[in-house]
């Protein structure tokens, strides 16, 4: 997948076009009165294509092993937050059928299979029906759903949890709004960074009037908005550069340059001296450094932008976000708008998953080469605690099921009807808008908007300059 990218210059004659990623190119008159020769006038404009082709996708068992993990559990986590925005917390099951949208279910999926699923979080149990006239013929009770004792304990413990961590979503909230361009952002678009920040459902209800020491709640033409009161000094402090990182027993200067990997990963040569003199660069602090301050479309600008991911991503509970979720904001952190390529551009820093319906990125420096984040956030032990509970429901399915096929094989007969513990759970995670209002208590309100993107294409060079002008067209060498 090819791209291209257009830089303004302005020349003067006999002029010299020279940056450390071009080779030097000289443009001077070659005779007199020739055709073929390139003239150029003064302060004539002409314009620098760089094209450049994604790398291939080099695949990571261990971090696609984390999304695949987090889509098993998606419907509990999507049915879990619908029940708990009830006032009696249970909702009947033909009322739930009409929620198939919100709960990404496909067609042969039916609701009341996927909640069998979960024994160990959920249970069923039956309500009687309101008085109906005496020649009705419906029976006298109503199924609905709960969360089981263990599932609802679970969550009184994770709703204690965020109570006692709301500075630290409110400081999180603060350094969002400190990298925006304006310091105000959306809550409509807030809320698709709502889970991966780890904020309580009700966030934008309770946890954005609570801090008004530190931003505030704004009406603006495209909606309700969240403003920066106050600027934290001690906040607007970006991470450490990975290259710092080294990690040598000795700490001196490297005999030669090389750019630090993930294990199992290569990249070609032209891409590596990219990646070399792209670390060379000065680093940019987020915070500090204005995207108008820099060219557009430049090296600099990218270095910044890269940079901004990472800020964004080290806030995430798991150091990682869908791509599509993390371009929403492209406008307000003055990030380029083909932020998914900029970031397969950059395996050193950041990892891109495939699986599931929607790209993921990572923070490559947040984990190890198993997979394991170096740095734990405090809400993941509550989701440990519900893989738990999950896989303990599984379990018990499986016994169940064994018990069903040992007593049918003692009668002669062979059971067809299970159904299969691995079978996909590839759901979207689209969450429609259900609940309107702001103290409904559910405000995960996802929408399906992803930009079709591919980054399989590897065809042609990774990185090259084409000079064109007005009058002719010169062909530089390869970056």
């Amino acid at each position: 997948m090819a791209v291209s990218m257009s830089i303004s210059v302005s020349s003067q004659k006999n002029s010299l076009l020279y940056s450390s990623f071009l080779p030097a190119t000289t443009f001077r008159d070659v005779g007199n009165g020739t055709k073929n020769c390139l003239t150029f006038k003064k302060h004539m404009n002409f314009s620098l294509s760089i094209t450049c082709a994604s790398p291939k996708i080099v695949r990571c068992p261990p971090l696609d092993k984390i999304v695949v993990k987090q889509n098993k559990i998606r419907f509990v986590q999507k049915l879990k937050t619908l029940l708990l925005s009830k006032p009696k917390h249970f909702m009947r099951l033909n009322i739930l059928s009409k929620c198939r949208s919100y709960l990404s279910l496909t067609t042969p999926c039916t609701t009341l299979a996927m909640i069998h699923r979960y024994p160990t979080v959920f249970e069923l149990f039956t309500i009687p029906l309101p008085p109906v006239p005496l020649n009705a013929t419906k029976p006298g009770y109503q199924f609905c759903v709960r969360l089981t004792p263990a599932a609802a304990a679970l969550a009184k413990q994770e709703l204690d949890l965020r109570l006692a961590m709301s500075d630290k979503f409110a400081e999180k909230l603060q350094k969002l709004l400190m990298l925006s361009s304006h310091k105000r952002l959306l809550l409509s678009k807030l809320v698709h960074l709502a889970p991966d920040l780890g904020l309580p459902p009700n966030f934008r209800s309770r946890l954005c009037n609570d801090h008004p020491d530190k931003f505030k709640t704004v009406d603006t033409s495209y909606g309700r908005a969240l403003e920066l009161v106050t600027w934290n000094p001690s906040l607007a402090t970006p991470l450490p550069s990975p290259g710092n990182k080294r990690g040598l027993i000795v700490d001196r200067p490297l005999k030669f340059k090389h750019v630090k990997l993930r294990r199992g990963l290569n990249v070609k040569r032209r891409h590596e001296e990219f990646l070399i003199k792209f670390g060379e660069l000065p680093d940019f602090c987020p915070y500090n450094t204005s995207v108008e301050e820099l060219g557009k479309e430049s090296l600099e600008a990218e270095k910044r932008a890269c940079a901004v991911v990472r800020e964004v991503l080290g806030m995430m509970v798991e150091k990682r976000i869908l791509i599509d979720h993390l371009t929403h904001f492209r406008k307000e952190f003055g990030m380029p708008n083909k932020l998914r390529l900029m970031i397969l551009r950059h395996p050193e820093l950041f990892y891109v998953s495939i699986n599931g319906l929607r790209d993921s990125v990572f923070l490559v420096e947040s984990y190890d080469d198993d997979g394991n984040l170096l740095e734990k956030d405090e809400s993941l032990v509550i989701n440990d605690s519900w893989m738990k509970l999950v896989r303990e429901g599984k379990m018990m399915r499986r016994e169940k099921r064994k018990l069903k096929n040992f007593r049918s094989n003692t009668n002669g007969q062979v059971d067809h009807s299970t159904t299969d513990d691995n079978e996909e759970d590839d759901y979207d995670d689209g969450f429609e808008d259900l609940f309107e209002n702001d103290d409904s208590g559910l405000e995960y309100l996802f929408q399906d908007d992803m930009e079709e993107v591919n980054g399989n294409e590897h065809n042609g060079e990774f990185w090259r300059a084409d000079v064109s002008t007005v009058e002719g067209r010169v062909s530089a060498e390869p970056w």
